[in-house]
């Protein structure tokens, strides 16, 4: 590899990041490609479930859900937790949240209604 390649500089901090973790990168947008893996994780925003209760949360079969998953925890998106026999699924980290938190905020900005942007309406009272 060519040694300009192994770095790319973040013009927002003047750093160099090291171009495995842009593939890397490409690699987590790529699992965030298909509406149900989204729907899954705006799912676990709120704690960690089992597949059964994901699966009504995103009106998908308890299968694909279970496929879903498998991709996302291949990619270090969510976690599991055993318990018995059932398998608790939740977000690896904060930034996975964070994540696709972001990703819907720009999809509201890009329709032009950034419901995040809106305040409550205070009362003159």
């Amino acid at each position: 590899m060519d040694a300009r390649m192994k770095h790319v500089p973040d013009a927002a901090t003047g750093e160099l990041v090291d171009a495995q973790f842009v593939e890397l990168a490409v690699e987590v947008f790529s699992m965030l490609a298909d509406p149900t893996r989204v729907r899954i994780l705006l799912a676990l925003r709120g704690g960690e479930l089992p597949v059964n209760t994901i699966a009504a949360a995103v009106n998908k079969a308890p299968a694909a859900v279970s496929q879903h998953l498998a991709k996302l925890r291949l990619a270090r998106i969510v976690s599991t937790r055993h318990d018995g026999t059932r398998v608790f699924y939740r977000l690896a980290n904060e930034h996975a949240a964070q994540l696709v938190t972001d990703a819907v905020h720009q999809a509201e900005h890009a329709l032009g209604q950034p419901r995040h942007h809106r305040t409550a309406p205070t009362d003159p009272t």
